[in-house]
């Protein structure tokens, strides 16, 4: 989450009043993230989030975006459901962006990933693969393999200058490994749609429980275990960026639990987790050549994936991450 547009009061008080929410009483953007501007908003009827969509949300493709948080809701995922206005209109249009309001989900994210929350998430990791899988309508993932060489060379624009002031030899690495990983992207894996975004800011705990799941503007139909993937490295590194085998552990036995990982899932989980790194670490690389200045918003050094990547590029077997 992130803050790029100021919305004013008489303009939020005017969209709220195509709702049935209540009065404004208060309102307050939210810093973290990076994609859209977000707001936490409470109205004589309750708390609500807010969001404008920026950057690289097509607008077209929000519809698909609510329609699965709707579709998960209602099977049970515990995730933020979109507000209808009067109209019956979920989406709409703010200081020139088209914006929704969603639900507001109690809990807290763990500043402080335990092997205690690693379980949980896998449970509700799986259980939101499985809750998809009669949601029809499709979304190609926009930052899948096919994006990540254009993507590389908007960031290289200026030869690299940029990508090797944040670390030398940089620009040619990523080169080198964006090659490296589309040639050996597994193709014939279970697909579904996918979170795709799903780090420890996006998932709630209340009282020691897995509370919900957050900021669906990155879901997609992909494959499944690249999912696992996305969370393997956000969850499973601890804070000098060595690997937490315990914790990947129990990310899987519990996934595995509630859907099973195929002999070819279990097999692939290098080269996911690697694309899994790069994705990460060219967008946040991208972002901080690129971020205005002045935005709300927490930029997020691209290294650190770098790092993570370096990890999954060295291992030779599923027995990396525990199994």
């Amino acid at each position: 989450m992130a803050v790029y547009t100021e919305v004013s009061d008489d303009a939020l008080r005017a969209f709220l009043a195509e709702y049935d929410v209540g009065d404004l009483v208060a309102y307050r953007g939210i810093a973290e993230g990076v994609e859209n501007s977000n707001y936490s908003l409470k109205t004589a009827a309750g708390d609500y989030i807010l969001t404008l969509y920026e950057k690289r949300v097509d607008p077209a493709e929000l519809p698909w975006f609510l329609g699965l948080m709707q579709h998960l809701a209602h099977r049970g995922i515990v995730c933020p459901l979109p507000v209808a206005g009067r109209d019956g209109a979920a989406l709409r249009v703010l200081a020139g962006r088209h914006a929704a309001i969603t639900t507001f989900l109690p809990g807290v994210w763990p500043r402080r990933v335990g092997q205690e929350h690693c379980a949980p998430l896998g449970t509700a990791l799986a259980a939101l693969h499985r809750a998809g899988e009669d949601y029809a309508p499709v979304r190609a993932n926009a930052l899948g393999p096919q994006s990540w060489a254009p993507l590389l060379t908007r960031s290289l624009a200026d030869g690299g200058a940029a990508a090797d002031k944040v670390q030398p030899g940089l620009a040619a690495e990523l080169q080198n490994a964006v090659e490296t990983i589309v040639a050996s992207w597994p193709t014939g894996l279970p697909r579904g749609h996918i979170h795709a975004d799903l780090f420890p800011d996006n998932v709630f705990f209340l009282d020691g429980k897995l509370s919900g799941l957050i900021d669906f503007y990155f879901a997609a139909t992909d494959i499944w275990a690249y999912d696992i993937a996305v969370c393997l490295n956000a969850w499973c590194f601890e804070s000098d960026l060595t690997f937490n085998v315990t914790k990947a552990r129990a990310l899987l036995h519990a996934y595995g639990a509630v859907r099973p990982l195929s002999d070819a899932e279990m097999a692939a989980l290098p080269v996911l987790c690697q694309g899994a790194a790069i994705r990460f670490a060219l967008t946040r690389l991208f972002d901080w050549i690129n971020t205005p200045a002045g935005a709300l918003v927490t930029r997020k050094n691209p290294m650190e994936y770098v790092r993570r990547l370096r990890f999954h590029l060295s291992a030779t077997g599923a027995h990396a991450y525990g199994v």
